[in-house]
């Protein structure tokens, strides 16, 4: 079960426990589902010749990724709706092969000030790979249930 706005007080830091190594079938699934035609995805030959010398995790996936692997600890059960991202990065590529681990820090919390029994929770979500690079920073705002009475 996910965390109550109650219990995700600005500076919690929560070290997700489930990694995920992606692959190259997920990557070529989630490209082609997302009809993005990017040969840096899907192309070895083309990839070959680029500085990466390899095809790119797509990092909408990479994004995905990160956010799902939170969703245990934070959101799971307990929230109403994504509002949104603020800003996302990619600092380092990932590749086929590579687990992504994710820490979590809430950077701002507040009631609603239209929905008496919910929270408005912005999280940081930093994806690592297994190298400890990160390759994912993304800042999410999501709206939160309040513990109801009889939790």
């Amino acid at each position: 079960m996910g965390s109550w706005f109650e219990e995700l007080s600005v500076g919690t830091v929560t070290h997700h426990a489930i990694t995920r190594t992606l692959t190259e079938t997920d990557n070529v699934i989630f490209t082609t589902m997302s009809m993005n035609p990017q040969p840096l995805h899907l192309d070895h030959e083309f990839a070959s010749r680029t500085e990466f010398g390899r095809p790119l995790v797509n990092s909408l996936l990479t994004l995905a990724t990160v956010v799902g692997l939170s969703v245990p600890e934070l959101t799971l059960g307990t929230t109403v709706a994504n509002l949104g991202f603020a800003s996302i990065e990619f600092p380092h590529p990932v590749f086929a092969g590579d687990t992504v681990h994710v820490v979590t820090e809430v950077t701002k919390a507040r009631l609603s000030k239209s929905r008496p029994s919910v929270g408005i929770v912005e999280f940081r979500h930093d994806g690592y790979n297994q190298r400890d690079e990160l390759v994912c920073r993304a800042f999410r705002s999501a709206m939160m249930h309040c513990r109801p009475a009889e939790a």
